[in-house]
């Protein structure tokens, strides 16, 4: 009896870490899909940006050609 309870405490121990390990797996992949999300929008944000400068770009161009 005494030689299984160390058994059981090392078993029940490496279970936790399992759990433990496949958590931290769980939030290291929601993390890594955030971090992907956040890419995209910031790539279609600076799209954004550099269309309306270009717009804003060529309104200067005609602005200044019609002055002339």
């Amino acid at each position: 009896m005494k030689a299984l309870l160390p058994v059981l405490l090392t078993l029940s121990l490496a279970a936790c870490g399992a759990d433990t390990a496949t958590s931290a797996a769980a939030v290291a992949a929601a993390k890594k899909q955030e971090v992907e999300q956040a890419e995209a929008t910031k790539a279609r944000v600076q799209q954004q940006l550099d269309e309306a400068n270009a717009m804003m770009q060529k309104r200067l161009q005609e602005t200044d050609q019609q002055t002339r």
